[in-house]
């Protein structure tokens, strides 16, 4: 058994949660769970419960490895220890925490690898042929939607990237920079901070993922409209696969054919290892406005946000919770809540806000007008709060008995209303059949001109030992009716195994029958990811 402080995510005083959200110096005690989830469950209007503990490391028995580690200098970046595997076990998503939390770790991967450069990678790659081994990319373990896990494998090697996390260079006229992709939200922006720049990608999962995992999974940051699409930021592109190299050429835009950065983006580690790209960087906003908008309804807020979305504002952030959403959060108890900003480093934005708040008024809106660097009170400011906070609770709610969960996905203006009305209640009617009630709240993330991304929120009792059977059967309801209605089955949590039944009926199937040629092309032997967008 090979194990490392390096390999495993490890520092000199902090090592990442083997189940859960976070470092492990981050868990709170079992009394603080405990009056937490007593909380928690009266807040829900849930019956008072025990509050549960998750398994030692030392308690968990893992399948034995049916890989050998590699000789030679592969042996110092590869291991096989309890931590290394059961850490590289599963995504984050509720029902990978959940199995976790109750230590069933079925399918841990045999090897975890740990290459530091493209040559390492390029050798684990090919021992992975010769061993027979699927080839699994892993960034910051926060998939919500299996794209991680060794589901259904003969043997499994994990490819942690993580030591790959330099900003290997920065190109100031073009305002551009080369970034490896193991490097997380946090090292880049310190990075690209001594340049007096900043990527601009804040999803939810900021602290922890990879650049190579926002590329690989078409994530979505946190703003609301322009740029937050990863999509938006890459200007080119470069992948490890097992036929060799793929890069794209480095330019601003170009219309000869399809394009080949567009490809590896959203391909889930199925057609090759992204190792590095160039991304449009952005200097450091110096100007922010921000206001909180309270609305009777949730349909009259979104009818605002659709015409702030076509209004050529460009708000930073645009995003509309329901009541249920803005009273559980904190955030406000006075109906639908519009958390709007805007921010640049070139020019105040005191105009654009006053117009968009004109827009609100003209709608019944009640204003508050904020600053976005404010650090005390606001519902926006608790909004942010809660919404940092989610991931961390939900171990909190995992451990209270409280099925805790989301999805999301996006649709057209015109079907607006008639959509989130219908998929929220197919939501609901799944809670009552499953869990005998529950609560389902909807936000909007990021909004269009020509539509927007609802967002789901799923919260009800547990039943103890069946959260997996419960959740599986909810979300396949919610998902039958967001295809059913025309949605698509995920705006920006990628893919992975959870989603493909749905994934499979919303895609053209010449498109199915193109991808699949296209990895037999750069992967003949189907090593890499199998399962994942295409069958294995």
């Amino acid at each position: 058994m090979k194990e490392s402080a390096r390999m495993t995510g490890t520092t000199a005083s902090r090592r990442l949660k083997w189940w859960g959200w976070g470092y492990e110096d981050q868990q709170p005690s079992h009394e603080e769970v405990r009056q937490a989830a007593a909380g928690i469950r009266e807040h829900l209007g849930f019956a008072p419960d025990d509050a549960e503990t998750p398994p030692t490391l030392e308690a968990l028995e893992l399948p034995a490895p049916r890989l050998p580690l590699p000789g030679g200098a592969l042996a110092e970046i590869c291991a096989d220890d309890t931590y290394a595997r059961a850490s590289h076990a599963y995504g984050k998503a509720y029902r990978d925490i959940v199995r976790a939390f109750r230590g069933r770790v079925d399918h841990p991967p045999d090897v975890v690898a740990f290459p530091r450069s493209e040559d390492e990678l390029a050798a684990v790659l090919d021992w992975c042929a010769d061993a027979g081994a699927a080839a699994i990319p892993f960034g910051g373990g926060t998939s919500v939607v299996g794209g991680v896990e060794p589901r259904g494998l003969d043997a499994a090697v994990t490819i942690d990237l993580r030591g790959m996390e330099r900003v290997l260079e920065v190109d100031r006229e073009s305002r551009a920079a080369l970034i490896e992709a193991g490097a997380t939200g946090p090292r880049l922006e310190e990075q690209l901070r001594e340049h007096g720049y900043t990527l601009r990608h804040y999803p939810q999962s900021f602290e922890y993922a990879t650049l190579g995992g926002w590329i690989a999974t078409r994530a979505g940051g946190h703003f609301a409209t322009l740029m937050t699409h990863i999509d938006d930021l890459v200007e080119s592109v470069r992948a490890m696969t097992p036929s060799g190299v793929w890069e794209s050429r480095r330019l601003p835009g170009s219309g000869a054919g399809p394009s080949p950065d567009r490809m590896l983006i959203g391909s889930e580690g199925i057609l090759g290892v992204i190792t590095r790209a160039w991304m449009r960087v952005q200097e450091r906003p110096s100007y922010r406005e921000s206001a909180s908008v309270t609305f009777d309804s949730f349909n009259v807020g979104a009818v605002t946000v659709r015409e702030l979305a076509q209004s050529g504002l460009y708000p930073s952030n645009c995003r509309l919770l329901d009541p249920g959403e803005a009273a559980l959060t904190g955030a406000s108890s006075e109906g639908a809540l519009l958390v709007l900003g805007f921010e640049s480093n070139d020019h105040p934005l005191g105009a654009w806000m006053d117009r968009a708040v004109e827009l609100c008024k003209d709608r019944g809106g009640r204003v508050k007008r904020e600053k976005r660097d404010r650090t005390g009170g606001g519902a926006a400011a608790a909004w942010r709060g809660a919404f940092l906070q989610a991931p961390y609770l939900r171990d909190t709610m995992i451990a209270a008995g409280v099925i805790s969960d989301t999805f999301e996905t996006s649709i057209t203006w015109d079907r607006f209303d008639e959509f989130v009305a219908g998929v929220r209640k197919r939501a609901e009617a799944a809670l009552v059949e499953v869990c005998g009630g529950g609560a389902v709240t909807c936000r909007l993330t990021h909004v269009y001109p020509d539509g927007a991304a609802p967002y789901f929120t799923c919260l009800a009792p547990a039943r103890r030992g069946s959260e997996v059977e419960q959740w599986d059967e909810i979300k396949a309801a919610a998902s039958e009716a967001v295809i059913a209605a025309g949605g698509t089955i995920t705006h920006h949590h990628a893919v992975g195994r959870d989603h493909r039944p749905w994934y499979d009926r919303q895609r053209p199937d010449p498109f199915a029958d193109a991808l699949r040629a296209a990895k037999r092309a750069v992967d003949p032997g189907g090593m890499l990811n199998p399962g994942v967008l295409i069958d294995r």
